[in-house]
């Protein structure tokens, strides 16, 4: 659920670091998500709308006899799928095969090699001991060497003489095209093939094919080029010639992908191959063996004979609607601030719209069953009857307002549509539908769905009377069944929403008003297995829900959802109530035998562990959020600054971000409100003089640190809101600390007091008193209970 209906005021945001957390949790459907769910919704509507009829010729098959005569009605363009798919395979085979050429090889080679030459010509360098250096020269080169590959590498770093030659030859070398598999590649050799130089991305083809080289080939080139080097020895030459062939790698790669996708966009390219059939032509006639040509032709005449009555109107009606949606979808997100629909939202709408329209349809059918049973009734006035708000105040009660808005209009153009374009239906249904969304925007409770649907009888019977005077009617008989099933279709459209909100609730996993009425219930076991195993904190989280409700209802947010989401949001601390000083009961703090990290993790894991009992007792993505966000990303200070005293001066610094909770912030109004509520009963509980002054600087303090800390960022909050759940927090606090009287203590406590002064307390005059005090409370009852609710 979200808020109710007000004008959004400027946001209270700053800048904070991405976490990506937003939009995890918006869960936004992409544009083209989008757009598949409204054109299924404007076809579904269109076949809806348009009823079905028409006729085509009898059906053939191959070698049938013709019964009659069958000619073109009109000009045909039949696709030959055949002819139109051998024309695809012809594309894709003209599609010649992608070879990448990279011409960096060879350079990239001799640049290592070189550098290799220069570490070894300057030795142990930078307290590298002397055999160090070989892991770094395999480091530089990709490979393990041998200890003779090693050896000759740090022999030829000091005859520079070689060194330029050498890597001019390598280059020379690599030059040569040199593919993996040559077998592979001379498959190729008939058609010929595509290069792609990488470089400089161009694109040539390679005619001549016997220019490309196996890897043994390219070994081969290496060696000659090693052996062409002036002043290399024999032996060295042939170990580095050796090196370099296993370095080699091929310059001429296959591109499968690349390849396969230009062969898919060549098919695609291909138009269909239309066989024309002129208006009038004879496709078969009577006594005549059929073809399969011919069956072709009595197919697409069939579907022609059809479709020719509604074709043009469908279309257009398919058009308009989806036209029609995507306007008012683009519109709604970019200019309405509460229409954030997720992909689970938007599939909610399509399935209400959809269901909604096909209710309505079947509500057309029984009205032409039984209309002629009622003949002094005209059929119009029985579409009154019929449910069009339901619709939005479904929207209305799982959603949003604005969202509710946006689909009351649509659905009123859309029921225009069906009823022949009637202006007087769609302004109907669009007055119902916004006031039933409007009287059920509190559903604290079921009866509020059937107040509603007064209020929309009302309404609907207002609008017919203004609908019957504007279409230039008489006050006659006809006016009062209108009325009378006007009235009819103000509570038929409650029925409908009170069956659909379960519905709803347990397919879509909503969390509506209803719902929560059923959470607010304080004996739901969760919440009884709190008050028994963590009284503390139960006592904790009715404070914070009485304080969230009255923030809630000060900023005209959702009191309902802030006061329930409160009594569950630390339902975590069930696992480890002892932990948390509320439930410690003056017991020793378990915190004091534990590192301050550790303690931190403790608390951070009663969020982890509120969300999978949510989870497990089926509380709604509503309170799981607030749950997972109450504590946003919030520093443990006390634990923080414990650990920065505690930590060694020669120990890494200790981190912040360790001792945050994990977030996400707070989202919503709502989840800010159970977080500044949260802080706010904690702090006020170690007030030692709760005055409303003080109580007024603690609020003020802490909304303040939390706003600082960056925690509100990501909730529409304004400057006003935090003011006026100030107040609410105030007044809330002040009733709660208010000041109390000292009360004089009974005589025989002072007697008690004065005997511990005078130390007169032996074990023998403590007993004897205890006996006289035991006899005088057993008399001194009797005789008050007499005197109970006397005056």
């Amino acid at each position: 659920m979200t808020n109710p209906e007000r004008k959004p005021e400027t946001p209270v945001r700053k800048k904070t670091r991405d976490n990506g957390v937003s939009a995890t949790l918006r869960e936004v459907p992409s544009h083209n998500q989008s757009l598949v769910l409204l054109a299924i919704l404007a076809l579904l509507l269109t076949l809806i709308i348009i009823p079905k009829g028409g006729g085509a010729p009898a059906h053939y098959a191959p070698g049938d006899i013709a019964s009659r005569d069958i000619k073109a009605p009109r000009d045909l363009l039949i696709p030959d799928l055949e002819l139109t798919e051998k024309k695809r395979r012809e594309a894709q085979q003209a599609v010649l095969p992608l070879y990448d050429y990279d011409p960096s090889v060879g350079r990239g080679l001799a640049d290592r090699l070189g550098q290799v030459f220069i570490l070894l010509k300057g030795g142990p360098q930078d307290n590298l001991a002397p055999g160090s250096l070989q892991p770094e020269v395999e480091k530089i080169l990709g490979v393990n060497l041998e200890e003779k590959e090693f050896k000759t590498l740090v022999a030829l770093a000091s005859q520079e003489e070689i060194h330029a030659a050498l890597q001019q030859g390598l280059v020379k070398a690599l030059k040569t095209k040199a593919v993996a598999n040559l077998r592979l590649f001379q498959q190729d050799r008939s058609r010929g093939v595509m290069v792609r130089n990488l470089v400089s991305n161009s694109e040539t083809e390679l005619a001549d094919l016997t220019t490309v080289v196996g890897v043994g080939e390219l070994r081969n080139r290496i060696l000659a080029a090693v052996k062409g080097v002036a002043g290399l020895k024999k032996s060295n030459g042939k170990v580095l010639a050796d090196l370099l062939g296993r370095l080699a790698r091929p310059n001429l790669t296959f591109n499968k992908n690349a390849t396969e996708e230009r062969k898919r966009l060549a098919a695609e390219a291909v138009q269909p191959i239309l066989s024309q059939v002129k208006k009038g032509e004879m496709i078969v006639r009577e006594g005549a063996r059929v073809s399969a040509d011919q069956v072709k032709k009595l197919t697409a005449v069939r579907a022609l004979n059809k479709d020719q009555g509604r074709l043009p109107l469908a279309t257009g009606l398919l058009l308009t609607i989806f036209l029609l949606l995507i306007v008012c979808n683009n519109y709604a997100e970019r200019n309405i601030s509460k229409y954030r629909l997720k992909s689970r939202d938007l599939f909610f709408l399509v399935t209400t719209f959809i269901g909604l329209m096909v209710l309505i349809k079947l509500s057309i059918f029984i009205v032409a069953a039984v209309d002629t049973a009622f003949p002094m009734i005209e059929s119009s006035s029985f579409f009154y009857l019929f449910p069009f708000a339901a619709g939005a105040m479904v929207v209305r009660i799982v959603l949003n307002s604005e969202i509710a808005l946006v689909f009351a209009a649509l659905i009123a153009l859309v029921v225009g549509f069906m009823f022949g374009n009637s202006l007087f239906l769609s302004l109907f249904t669009l007055v119902g539908s916004l006031t039933g969304a409007h009287w059920v925007r509190h559903c604290n409770e079921r009866s509020t769905l059937y107040r509603a649907g007064w209020h929309l009888s009302l309404i609907n019977m207002a609008t017919v009377v203004g609908l019957h005077l504007l279409g230039g009617h008489q006050l006659d008989l006809q006016l009062l069944y209108k009325l009378g099933f006007a009235f009819g279709g103000g509570i038929f459209s409650a029925i409908v929403v009170t069956a659909a909100v379960p519905l709803v609730e347990t397919v879509f996993k909503y969390t509506t008003d209803i719902k929560l009425l059923e959470l607010a219930n304080l004996n739901t076991p969760v919440l009884r297995q709190l008050m028994v195993q963590a009284p503390g904190t139960y006592h904790h989280s009715i404070v914070v829900g009485n304080l969230a409700e009255a923030g809630a209802e000060a900023i005209r947010a959702n009191p309902l959802l802030a006061r329930v989401a409160a009594y569950y949001h630390d339902i975590g601390k069930i696992k480890k109530p002892l932990y948390f000083v509320e439930n410690q009961s003056g017991s020793e703090n378990r915190h004091d035998k534990l590192t301050p990290s550790m303690s931190a993790l403790v608390l951070m894991a009663h969020v982890k562990d509120g969300v999978e009992l949510a989870r497990e007792n089926r509380l709604g993505d509503a309170l799981i959020d607030i749950l997972r966000q109450h504590h946003g990303t919030a520093l443990m200070k006390f634990f923080y600054d414990k650990a920065k005293n505690q930590q060694d001066p020669d120990v890494q610094q200790v981190d912040e971000r360790d001792y945050r909770y994990p977030g996400p912030k707070p989202q919503t109004r709502e989840a800010a409100l159970i977080m500044l509520a949260d802080a706010v009963e904690a702090a006020g509980r170690t007030l030692a003089d709760p005055t409303p002054a003080r109580i007024q600087g603690m609020v003020q303090k802490i909304i303040n640190n939390i706003f600082i800390d960056g925690q509100l960022d990501e909730c529409e909050l304004t400057l006003k809101d935090l003011h006026n759940i100030a107040k609410s927090f105030n007044r809330i606090l002040a009733g709660i600390f208010h000041y109390r009287i000292d009360y004089p203590e009974p005589v025989h406590k002072e007697k008690d007091q004065t005997k511990k002064k005078n130390g007169d307390h032996t074990d023998r005059e403590s007993g004897q008193e205890s006996a006289d005090r035991s006899g005088h409370a057993r008399k001194g009852s009797a005789e008050d209970l007499k005197r109970l609710g006397m005056s």
